[in-house]
C-alpha cells in the first residue's frame, strides 16, 4: 500500500485541505490509524482535525463501530454538542500551548499571578 491510511480521507476536499464533511470511510481510516498507535497530535495536525474531535470519533467508533460515525443519523442537538466539545478541546489545547509558550519566554510567574487574581 503506497498511500498512508487516511490520505484518501484528507484529499476528499480540495487538494491539501481537509474535507468540510468527512465520509464514514475517511473517519474510519483516521480512527484506525489512532487504534494502530499513531500519535494523536501528529494525526490531528496532518488531517487538520482537532484532537478532541478525533477522540470523539475514536470513542464513537469503539462504542458503535462504523455505524456510529454516520453524522446524518444523529439529531441536531447531538451534532451541536459534538461540535461544541470539539471547539472546547481546540480552545483548551490553544490555551495550554499559549501558557507553555509564555512560561518558556519567562512570563510564568506573571501568568500565575494574573490567573490567581482572576479566581479571587
Amino acid at each position: 500500500m503506497s498511500q498512508k491510511a487516511g490520505e484518501s480521507a484528507a484529499t476528499e476536499g480540495r487538494e491539501g485541505t481537509p474535507p468540510e464533511r468527512w465520509s464514514v470511510q475517511g473517519k474510519t481510516e483516521v480512527v484506525l490509524r489512532l487504534l494502530r498507535g499513531e500519535d494523536l497530535g501528529e494525526v490531528s495536525r496532518e488531517m487538520r482535525v482537532s484532537p478532541a474531535l478525533l477522540e470523539e470519533w475514536r470513542r464513537v467508533f469503539l462504542e458503535t463501530g462504523q455505524r456510529g460515525l454516520k453524522t446524518r443519523s444523529r439529531d441536531p442537538a447531538e451534532r451541536e454538542l459534538t461540535r461544541t466539545r470539539a471547539k472546547l478541546g481546540e480552545l483548551t489545547m490553544r490555551m495550554e500551548l499559549a501558557t507553555e509558550l509564555l512560561e518558556k519566554r519567562g512570563y510564568g510567574d506573571e501568568l500565575k499571578r494574573l490567573l490567581k487574581c482572576g479566581h479571587e
